[in-house]
């Protein structure tokens, strides 16, 4: 017996009558009514018994579905709540999809740090799984995006010391009762509840564990029901599958997941699940892509519908051998079996990757080579791979759009327009990956040796090359190269977690005396236009920076706002009757507030703090600014606007932003004007401190703009419609912020923009400084400033036509020295004539000249003195002398060296005294080639 067999000894299994026995076939323990029941359920073990006679007795769509599983649990005391976005990483920093509706209240809510907006809840959160990306189509059950309908219950053991310390207290209620809700759903469903059984299966993941079951009923596993009581700790009494081990927690969860779609499918009988989530979808790309059956194809590819469950890239070693077994046992070759059911596999995955791309797009991720943004783009590129195989030609953007339509989105033509932008970037990046793919196709053809799986990935991943075209170009190129069934999924595995943030932003690191210190009490949020204050010196730390003394002055109270969301911090002086000490930096650890300075007051001691107030107001103006063009920006260019970073500073900030295209000049004009007209308005800059719940539930999660603030109790600032928790410093009123300048856009990376701009004084200045430039300009070219475009682009254009003028002369010189007899020497070279020449002019001059005499069939060896040895060689295409070996050997005799292909290189050295002998030794270097 495993470690936690116990765990699964329910009372509602006994007192139901249930059996606990262990399948033959893979080992699993599970409880079932039937007692001659031998077999789990579940495939591979079983195939799907439902296709064409439906599980429950009445047919249900998604929609109704849904309605029914929420309204089951609203009738037994569970509060209904709104699904959460797909994009996880808008509300944590440790993930990037949500792949489960537990990932709605993780961490804070399921380590009891904060409530649940409801206890108990139910909810239908759509998710996003890119592990699942290879199973899609062929297993028939596989959907890289859906909904997980759920039940959960936030549990704290009531024999704890102190129960006040979590958010939650008391049960609510645990596993029997768990597993009644689901055996009652499915029999008011109409399911034949003797044919359920519950696979005992536990879970791991994310340093929690716990005992979990499966529910399958006639071939398909329709639910997990995961009991999370256990944390990871290395001194644990339970060692669990990943080889941890584990003890029990204070806190213990109801974590359900119900699949909306297997439902569904369950409640239809049709051949895949795909038929019966997207029906319209499935029947328009079929069309779309001439795929028509006979009858007796089309009850081939049923009866293997019912088997495609054994297709499981998870459950299988090989894939394609499962499918020759599946052949044998339809009584069919496995060639015709592909030809039928493959077609039918990538249409299935197109309307699921659609889907996919639809929650994506239309929670605001903008495609990218980072984070969620790599993610999609990963998934659009497929889509187009696939669609282009299968014969679809609709235009993805409209069939993402026929997904976000069904989904209600509002964004829909911001959804069509970043299809659409990213398709013509798919083009564009196969044009010139598949010339570096055809050279390592040749390389590893030379070579003997397959292309390894790392570099397929690598082209992918850094290329955007799907798999399926390193395969046809290796194939052209005689190279081996061998795709595993789960390629995507592994590309996936490289970007599936965020990237946590491992600076705590310290000056002192992890201090022992800093931990014993209380809380600094910050004054700047509620006076943040005051510049002067007392305080009393709790502790001073001495300490070395670069070989000289420092101090970090720890207060019982500051005005002065330490380092972070992207504002510097305040500078400014730390003063007592004896010691005036200068503060350079100002940062917080654990609550506590310590001021870097050049002297140290000492401890005990009353202290006068006078901030720099030119910086704070220009910090203040800055920080409010930042909000508001990030708000403008979102009303100029799409909701699905979000940050990406940003910096505040005294002279201007930056503020970055995740958008498809290059924002345009006009787009630009736009943002200020918005921003300016709430300049204007002079609103109030309002702050709150609502709890975490209540402020997500009234703004959503776009109040985490710049980050995810810890703690139950969230900062909002508030700047007329635009709301985002921020700890930093505010102007009171937004017409304190005067005006705000945009002095540029950029393209940081790809799908981020940068706005840099200027708000209050420095805009002014900044305005300035471009007008100086501009005034400059037009007293250089004599004209008003006015009148400085019209003159730059005539100047522009002349210049322009001068070097085109420039450029023909030198090829009539050229022509003039090639065929004019100058003193160039002429080398015999047995069937075609090579001239040897000086010519004294620049690397232009030399090419003109080259070109020039190969066009008569003549071999050009050029060489110039002015300011280093220069050569050019070229060679006719039927003549056998390799110009890069020739300039090579020319070159070394002045001292340097050079190279190039057969028919033009160039090359050259410092010794400009031997050009001539050099020059002089051509004739033999050309025929001693000829001879080798």
């Amino acid at each position: 017996m495993s470690d936690l067999d116990e765990e699964y000894q329910l009372d509602y299994f006994h007192e139901e009558g249930f059996e606990r026995k262990e399948c033959p076939s893979c080992g699993a323990h599970f409880w079932t009514r039937d007692s001659e029941r031998d077999i789990c359920g579940e495939p591979p073990c079983a195939d799907y018994d439902f296709i064409g006679d439906p599980g429950f007795d009445t047919e249900y769509s998604l929609e109704e579905m849904r309605e029914a599983f929420l309204s089951f649990f609203e009738d037994h005391d569970h509060e209904r709540i709104e699904p959460y976005p797909v994009a996880a990483n808008r509300w944590r920093d440790d993930v990037l999809l949500t792949q489960a509706s537990i990932y709605d209240f993780q961490p804070l809510v399921t380590s009891g740090e904060t409530p649940p907006p409801a206890n108990p809840l139910t909810i239908s959160q759509p998710c996003i799984r890119m592990q699942d990306i290879d199973n899609v189509g062929k297993t028939g059950r596989h959907t890289m995006a859906f909904e997980m309908m759920a039940h959960h219950a936030f549990n704290a053991r009531e024999d704890i010391d102190d129960p006040d310390q979590y958010a939650y207290e008391g049960e609510v209620y645990w596993k029997s009762e768990t597993v009644a809700y689901c055996d009652q759903l499915l029999d008011e469903l109409g399911a034949d509840i003797e044919d359920v059984t519950y696979i005992e299966d536990p879970w791991v993941g994310g340093g929690n564990a716990g005992p979990a079951i499966e529910v399958i009923y006639r071939g398909l596993e329709l639910a997990t029901l995961v009991f999370m009581c256990m944390e990871q700790d290395p001194d644990g009494d339970y060692e669990l599958k990943d080889g941890n081990r584990y003890s029990y927690m204070d806190t213990y969860v109801v974590d359900t997941g119900y699949g909306l779609e297997r439902w569904t499918w369950m409640s239809q009988g049709t051949p895949t699940v795909y038929e019966a989530v997207y029906p319209e979808m499935i029947s328009f790309l079929k069309d779309n892509a001439g795929l028509d059956y006979s009858d007796r194809e089309e009850s081939l590819v049923n009866r293997a519908a019912r088997l495609s469950g054994k297709l499981d890239i998870d459950d299988v070693d090989d894939v394609e051998a499962a499918r020759d077994d599946i052949a044998d046992e339809l009584g069919v070759e496995t060639d015709e079996l592909r030809a039928l059911v493959e077609p039918l596999e990538d249409i299935y995955a197109i309307a699921d990757h659609c889907r996919t791309l639809a929650y994506m797009l239309g929670d605001g991720i903008v495609p990218s080579n980072v984070g969620t943004g790599y993610l999609a783009r990963m998934v659009l590129r497929r889509t187009k791979r696939l669609a282009d195989g299968v014969g679809v030609d609709a235009p993805l953007d409209e069939l993402v759009d026929m997904q976000a339509e069904r989904l209600d989105y509002e964004n829909r033509d911001t959804v069509r327009d970043i299809v659409r932008t990213e398709v013509e970037k798919y083009r564009e990046t196969l044009e010139r990956g598949r010339r570096h793919v055809e050279r390592l196709a040749e390389e590893y053809a030379q070579k003997g040796d397959p292309i390894p799986l790392d570099e397929v990935i690598e082209l992918y991943d850094s290329r955007g090359i799907q798999p399926e075209t390193v395969e046809e170009i290796a194939a052209d190129h005689g190279a081996d190269v061998e795709i595993p069934d789960d390629f995507y999924s592994l590309v996936a595995e490289r970007h599936g977690e965020a990237d946590a943030d491992a600076d705590d932003g310290t000056l002192a690191g992890d201090d022992d005396r800093i931990a014993d210190l209380p809380e600094t009490e910050k004054l700047y949020y509620e006076e943040p236009e005051r510049t002067d204050f007392e305080a009393v010196v709790l502790d001073v730390i001495e300490r070395d920076a670069d070989g000289e003394t420092v101090y970090d002055v720890a207060l019982d109270q500051t005005m002065f706002y330490p380092e972070g969301g992207g504002q510097p911090a305040d500078t400014g002086t730390l003063s007592t009757d004896d010691v005036a000490a200068e503060v350079t930096d100002v940062q917080e650890t654990n609550g506590v507030v310590l001021h870097r300075t050049d002297e140290a007051p000492g401890k005990g001691e009353f202290v006068r703090g006078q901030i720099d107030g030119v910086r704070r107001r220009r910090l203040m103006q800055h920080h409010t600014a930042t909000h508001i063009v990030g708000h403008a920006a979102r009303q100029v260019l799409g909701d699905h606007v979000r940050q990406a970073g940003a910096q505040k500073g005294v002279e201007s900030a930056r503020f970055d932003i995740r958008h498809y295209e290059r924002i345009s000049r006009e787009e630009v004009k736009r943002i200020e004007r918005v921003a300016n007209n709430i300049v204007t308005d002079n609103l109030p800059v309002k702050q709150e401190w609502p709890k975490r719940n209540e402020a997500e539930a009234d703004y959503g999660f776009d109040i985490y703009q710049g980050g995810i603030p810890p703690g139950e109790t969230l900062r909002l600032i508030q700047v007329g419609e635009d709301v985002q928790a921020c700890a930093g410093t505010h102007v009171l009123q937004t017409g304190d912020i005067g005006t705000i300048k945009i002095l540029s856009t950029e393209r940081v990376q790809d799908g981020v923009e940068r706005l840099v701009f200027a708000a209050g004084d420095a805009a002014i200045e900044a305005t300035q400084r471009t007008e100086d430039a501009l005034y400059d300009t037009a007293e250089v070219l004599d004209v008003s400033p006015q009148e400085v475009p019209a003159t730059a682009e005539r100047f522009f254009e002349e210049w322009k036509d001068r070097g085109k003028r420039i450029e023909e002369l030198k090829e009539q010189l050229a022509e003039a020295r090639a065929h004019g007899g100058d003193g160039g020497e002429e080398v015999d070279l047995g069937g075609t004539t090579a001239v040897v020449q000086r010519v004294d002019g620049d690397m232009d001059d030399l090419r003109a000249t080259a070109n020039a005499l190969v066009e008569d069939g003549t071999v050009a060896v050029l060489g110039s003195g002015d300011d280093s040895a220069t050569f050019v060689v070229a060679v006719p295409d039927n003549v056998d002398i390799n110009a890069g070996a020739v300039v090579g050997e020319l070159a070394d005799r002045v001292g340097g060296g050079g190279g190039g292909p057969p028919d033009f290189a160039q090359g050259g050295g410092p010794d400009v005294d031997s050009l001539d002998e050099a020059l002089d030794a051509a004739p033999e270097i050309l025929r001693s080639m000829l001879e080798a």
